[in-house]
């Protein structure tokens, strides 16, 4: 609806009856949907997520769904099953292009699975509560379940397929759309019309599809981030694949992680969220929820070796001249990084904002503004090389295996090495593929980890070895070049359990001011924003200003955010605070 507020019309809605009408309240402008974008019980998940994340209801309303295109309305709301056939684009040709596409047809909620997965979570350790839940009509719980690498796709799978026989439904949450992820088009193919992929598209295409969602006409939806609103009905499973990943954390007003939201629908609906991921997060191995892992080793013998000359450490030469089908991880793009001047001799830096320079595609460029590479007490552009990144990893490799070396391009889809091929990726060509089946996976460089900026960045780092490291099975073989062996990531990596990294990594965030579970909040306000901060009392509290301009990290106990909420909302009623972020990325 449209109300008038502050002599303009602004986007309302209504929350339900009332008998508390203020005096000078003013009338309803216009009805501008005869469409219901929320059930009481996903208007108590946006409650929830406002006083969470500390953001306005307003905010947390316009996520629950896609942006309005009116003209798909009206045959959805006035005509007996308009919405289904209006959704009804089938998944065509199994490719990528075919899946990426709205698709639903059937209302049909008996059909079986086209192939019936064979089970594999009968022989996973802690599998029987996991599922008795699934199989029952009202079931519920949240567990965490870290598949051996062949297993991940088939996991979520037979998930889902217990959660249909008993008669409910189900959402499916990915972090990544394109390429389409393995899981998702999985998921597709075994229960083919039921099956929802809200995966990209158009305004139009995504409008379409979440009216056919809410209108009933899917029984399992899979989808990004936004999927987790998705407004179906008897739910009974959700799942958070590849948990971890950093995608999950929602970049825009109200900043909510799926992870959490997940589990606070699944609790409301009485449902079973399953948090899947090889690396789960710190944060939910701190939850204390079950853990259903495999009952047998099933992990890639995992090699370390010092990193050699430019990472060509003896043993990798070896296995790349004996490898067919081969995954080089290489974390740093382009060619090398400048190290001085050949003009004048001085130390490389960028004149523009004293950055460093990176050789990449030809060019020299500074790696923190992206200016043209320009001697910072010269002016000159010839620099010398401290050689390392993906560009001359691609050409030392070239010349030492027998087949051909592919380094994967910014503008290259990520890809998992063809037969006969080995290829130079870096973290964002670690995806969703499957098992993959490779002769040899190599991490290089892994000792960056450590320096890289951010609290969380050695989990990150961790979390994407170890997808990679998974392709492996079951067969290959699997290379780090670290040079502290006994290291808890590296050590991680070895046994393929991240139990021991997890508890160096809470000691360590502790120590840092910021534990693992521990709420934490960016607030941007006026000079003096950190005295009315302090009242509060937080855990800890970082201050940076910068002329009239403050910005405090504070982290908090889980329990103290409704008093932190409220308190904010009186700082902001008063100009004290001009925005507030929930769970930035440390």
């Amino acid at each position: 609806m449209q109300v008038p507020f502050h002599g303009r019309l602004v986007r309302g809605w209504v929350l339900g009856p009332t008998g508390e009408i203020p005096p000078r309240t003013l009338s309803v402008k216009k009805a501008v949907s005869p469409v219901r974008f929320f059930d009481p019980d996903m208007l108590w998940l946006a409650r929830w997520v406002s006083e969470r994340y500390v953001a306005p209801l307003a905010a947390v309303l316009t996520r629950l769904s896609p942006p309005r295109v009116a003209s798909e309305e009206p045959r959805a709301v006035d005509e007996p099953g308009a919405a289904e056939s209006a959704a009804t684009q089938r998944v065509g040709g199994g490719g990528a292009s075919a899946l990426t596409q709205p698709c639903h047809t059937s209302r049909t909620r008996t059909a079986a699975p086209n192939s019936p997965p064979a089970s594999v979570l009968a022989d996973y350790r802690s599998s029987s509560d996991l599922l008795g839940a699934l199989r029952s009509a009202d079931g519920s719980g949240a567990f965490v379940v870290r598949p051996a690498p062949e297993d991940e796709v088939a996991v979520a799978v037979e998930a889902v397929s217990e959660c249909l026989a008993s008669g409910r439904r189900a959402v499916v949450i990915v972090p990544e759309a394109t390429p389409v992820p393995t899981t998702a088009a999985a998921i597709a193919q075994a229960f083919g019309e039921r099956v929802a992929l809200f995966l990209g598209g158009s305004k139009r295409a995504r409008y379409r599809m979440w009216l056919a969602i809410g209108a009933g006409c899917v029984d399992v939806v899979v989808g990004t981030r936004s999927a987790v609103f998705a407004p179906i009905g008897n739910l009974g499973l959700t799942i958070v694949s590849r948990e971890s990943h950093p995608a999950h954390r929602e970049d825009r007003a109200p900043y909510y992680h799926v992870r959490d939201v997940a589990l606070a629908r699944a609790r409301r609906s009485g449902a079973v969220c399953l948090l899947e991921a090889m690396c789960p997060s710190s944060e939910a191995t701190a939850m204390d929820m079950p853990q259903i892992t495999p009952a047998a080793r099933r992990w890639p013998p995992v090699e370390v070796v010092r990193p050699g000359p430019e990472g060509r450490a003896p043993r990798l030469v070896r296995a790349l001249r004996d490898a067919r089908r081969a995954f080089l991880f290489s974390p740093l793009p382009g060619y090398g990084i400048a190290a001085f001047c050949r003009a004048c001799g001085a130390p490389a830096a960028c004149a523009a904002c004293g950055g460093a320079l990176r050789s990449e595609e030809g060019a020299v460029r500074c790696v923190v503004c992206e200016a043209p590479g320009r001697c910072a007490t010269c002016g000159a552009s010839d620099f010398g090389l401290r050689r390392g990144g993906a560009e001359r990893v691609e050409e030392w490799a070239s010349g030492i295996a027998s087949v051909p070396v592919h380094r994967l391009a910014a503008d290259d889809a990520p890809r998992l090495p063809r037969e006969g091929e080995i290829v130079v990726g870096g973290p964002d060509d670690v995806r969703d593929f499957g098992p993959g089946g490779l002769d040899l996976v190599a991490v290089l460089d892994a000792d960056l980890a450590d320096r890289r900026p951010g609290l969380s960045a050695r989990e990150r780092a961790l979390t994407v070895w170890m997808e990679a490291i998974g392709w492996a099975r079951p067969n290959g073989r699997a290379i780090v070049q670290a040079s502290r062996a006994n290291d808890a990531a590296v050590q991680s990596l070895v046994q393929g359990k991240p139990e021991r990294f997890h508890a160096d990594e809470r000691a360590r965030r502790a120590d840092a001011g910021f534990p693992v579970g521990a709420a934490v909040f960016r607030v941007g306000g006026p000079h003096g924003l950190e005295r009315d901060l302090a009242r509060l009392e937080p855990t800890t509290m970082l201050v940076s200003s910068a002329e009239d301009q403050t910005v405090c990290l504070l982290a908090l106990e889980p329990g103290r955010v409704p008093e932190f909420g409220r308190a904010i909302r009186d700082l902001a009623a008063r100009d004290r605070v001009a925005r507030v972020e929930a769970e930035p990325h440390l």
